[in-house]
């Protein structure tokens, strides 16, 4: 049975679904009309993740039914275009929940002059059919540990949700947090690039540096400039120092020397050392590609030991494919390089064999200073999702992989572009 008042929080990542049950989108956010004078303010309409990452506005006329698990509209025609916030609007999960208010509800006089914060609202379809906020979820801090009861009052009893006073600074951002639980960081990217400024900031300062690190990776590169920029410079250097050396080192190619040597000196001499080597090379050739730390083995390494490191889960597809044996040391630049083993051929092998009896030595190693051109060539010659880099005394300086080189073949702003075929039957 269809719903007439429901809970936003309960609509985030609803399927949505045309009238033959084709699959549209999900529910991302609800967008509502906040009004000055405390009246109940209108909500517009949804807000729909497509396949394809795009999010779209879906009006509230649309909706002939919320029911659990789903949302029905009344055409499987919507609009493409990107959704845009419109002055006067606000997003209730992005920019309601969790933000601080005050409750003045005789009913509750332990609430009075005490700052509580919306858990959730509670939205109802009036007799014409428009969708309005009746209803707030509002809980105090937590104290001491315990945490406090949550009260459901009148939209009218609250106060701090007014449009001028939406913007005020210490929002929390619980609500936000847990819709990213299990993303991946490039989902987390796009996500966060459709927020406005002030909750993305509040997002990133809530972020561990590990997380923040992968998420930074995944943004445009305009983006990952004004996102250090943003931060504390100490804490700028250590979500560095957690990032991939290859990524590190691209985004601080971007800032000008006397940024970049300021937060080189301040990461750990561990973590800037193979950045820097990594600078020192220009963005365009194998050397800038390449990550400095691929899987590296001695010839006396057995094949039990070499897929053991292959599992290891922080490693990309594209790396685990591939180990590189060395004479030692073997931390990059290593002693001389003697070849690769395919993941393939350690499968293949007892686990008892040592990887120097199975070493490929016929795969040419690519050269530091070779253009970009000649990368692509050589993936391509050779099948290669991953291929060594060496300097001239054949040292391994570390390795390419295939989407080092798909980012620098794709236009500079492919992140912030998604693609148009969402599998959606038209638009308006």
């Amino acid at each position: 049975m269809a719903a007439t008042r429901v809970y936003v929080a309960r609509l985030a990542g609803l399927a949505v679904l045309g009238p033959d049950g084709e699959s549209i989108g999900r529910v991302r956010d609800v967008v509502v009309a906040v009004r000055y004078d405390r009246q109940q303010p209108r909500v517009h309409g949804l807000v729909v993740e497509l396949p394809s990452r795009r999010r779209i506005f879906v009006p509230m006329l649309r909706v002939t039914a919320i029911e659990p698990g789903m949302v029905t509209l009344n055409t499987g025609t919507v609009s493409l275009r990107r959704f845009a916030q419109r002055p006067g609007e606000l997003l209730a999960l992005a920019q309601i929940v969790d933000s601080n208010v005050m409750v003045d509800d005789p009913d509750l006089p332990d609430l009075d002059d005490v700052e509580v914060y919306v858990v959730d609202l509670g939205i109802e379809q009036t007799r014409t059919r428009d969708w309005r906020i009746s209803r707030v979820a509002v809980r105090g801090h937590r104290r001491l540990g315990r945490r406090r009861t949550v009260h459901v009052v009148d939209w009218s009893r609250v106060s701090g949700l007014e449009p001028y006073e939406s913007g005020r600074p210490a929002q929390d951002v619980t609500a936000l947090l847990q819709q990213f639980e299990g993303l991946r960081a490039a989902d987390v990217a796009h996500l966060l690039r459709e927020l406005p400024e002030k909750r993305r900031f509040e997002v990133v300062e809530a972020l561990n540096d590990e997380r923040l690190a992968d998420v930074v990776q995944e943004l445009p590169e305009n983006d990952q400039v004004d996102l250090l920029a943003h931060l504390e410079v100490r804490r700028a250097a250590d979500v560095l120092e957690a990032m991939d050396p290859d990524d590190a080192a691209d985004l601080l190619g971007e800032l000008s020397t006397g940024e970049r040597e300021s937060l080189l000196a301040l990461m750990d001499p561990e973590e800037s050392e193979p950045v820097r080597r990594l600078l020192e090379h220009s963005p365009d050739t194998a050397g800038g590609l390449m990550t400095p730390k691929p899987v590296i083995l001695t010839p006396s390494t057995t094949v039990a030991e070499a897929l053991a490191r292959v599992r290891n889960p922080d490693l990309t597809p594209a790396l685990a494919s591939m180990v590189f044996v060395v004479r030692p040391p073997t931390a990059t630049p290593t002693g001389r390089y003697l070849g690769c083993v395919h993941l393939q051929q350690l499968l293949r092998e007892p686990p008892a064999h040592l990887v120097g009896g199975v070493v490929d030595s016929d795969l040419t190693p690519l050269r530091a200073e070779q253009p970009l051109a000649a990368v692509t060539r050589y993936f391509a010659t050779y099948n290669l999702v991953c291929g060594p880099v060496v300097d001239g005394e054949d040292h391994l300086l570390g390795a390419v992989t295939v989407d080092d080189v798909l980012d620098h073949l794709l236009p500079e702003d492919w992140r912030e572009h998604e693609d148009s075929h969402g599998g959606v039957t038209g638009h308006e």
